[in-house]
C-alpha cells in the first residue's frame, strides 16, 4: 500500500512537472499561474504545494530532469583523478549542444529559461535561485580547467577566472542564439567545431594568460 501511494505520489509529481513545461513554454513563466498549472495536470493548486513549495521550486525540478545524462562527464572532468579532464570537458559540450539540438524536452525547458523567463518581483526567489547556479556553475568549470591546467592539457599560466568567464559566457551565448534563431546554423553538426574553437581559445588566446 504504501509503495502504491509512493507511487501514486510521484505519477503527480510528474503530471504537474508537464503542466508547467507546457504552460510556461506556451505563455511565459510570468503570465503562468499556479492554478492554472494544475488545471492542465488534473490536480488540485493543494497538490502542487505538496510536491514543490512555490514556482521557483516547479522551476528548479524542471531543471533538474536535464542534469543526469551528462553528471558522470561532468564529474570526471572536475575529478583530480581523471586523466583526461579536457577531453571530458569537450565530449561534456558536444554533447550538451547536440541534446539541445536533437532533444524536443531539452529544447523547451532550455527556451523557458532563456526566452520566456521573466524575473519580476514575484519571482525574486527563481533570481535568486538562477544567480546561485550559474556561480555553481562556474565553481564547476574552474575546477575542470583547474585539472586541464595540472595535467598539461592547458597552458601553466592560464588565467582561470577569466577562462571561466570566457567560457561559460561563450557557451551561454551559443545556446541563446540557436534558441532565438535555430535555423541560422545547425547546432547537432556544428558541435564539435564550436566546442573546439572554445577550447582553442583557452590554449591560444594571450588575453587568457596570466
Amino acid at each position: 500500500m504504501v509503495r502504491r501511494t509512493k507511487e501514486d505520489a510521484q505519477k503527480t509529481r510528474s503530471r504537474i512537472l508537464e503542466a508547467a513545461e507546457q504552460a510556461f513554454h506556451q505563455r511565459g513563466m510570468a503570465h503562468t499561474t499556479l492554478a492554472e498549472i494544475a488545471a492542465l495536470a488534473g490536480v488540485t493548486r493543494g497538490a502542487i504545494y505538496w510536491h514543490l513549495s512555490n514556482t521557483a521550486d516547479l522551476v528548479q525540478a524542471l531543471l533538474d530532469t536535464l542534469h543526469e545524462p551528462l553528471d558522470e562527464l561532468a564529474k570526471a572532468s572536475e575529478s583530480e583523478d581523471e586523466v583526461d579532464p579536457l577531453g571530458c570537458l569537450r565530449l561534456l559540450l558536444i554533447k550538451l549542444f547536440e541534446q539541445l539540438a536533437l532533444d524536443a524536452k531539452i529544447r523547451r525547458i532550455n527556451e523557458i529559461l532563456i526566452h520566456k523567463c521573466e524575473f519580476t518581483d514575484a519571482m525574486c526567489d527563481l533570481r535568486q535561485q538562477r544567480q546561485s547556479a550559474y556561480l555553481a556553475c562556474n565553481g564547476r568549470i574552474e575546477l575542470s580547467l583547474g585539472n586541464a591546467v595540472h595535467r598539461g592539457q592547458l597552458p601553466a599560466n592560464l588565467h582561470i577566472p577569466r577562462a571561466v568567464i570566457s567560457l561559460h559566457g561563450y557557451i551561454d551565448g551559443i545556446v541563446a542564439q540557436w534558441l532565438l534563431v535555430p535555423d541560422s546554423f545547425a547546432l547537432a553538426e556544428e558541435a564539435a567545431a564550436l566546442v573546439d574553437a572554445a577550447l582553442d581559445m583557452l590554449r591560444l588566446s594571450p588575453a587568457l594568460q596570466r
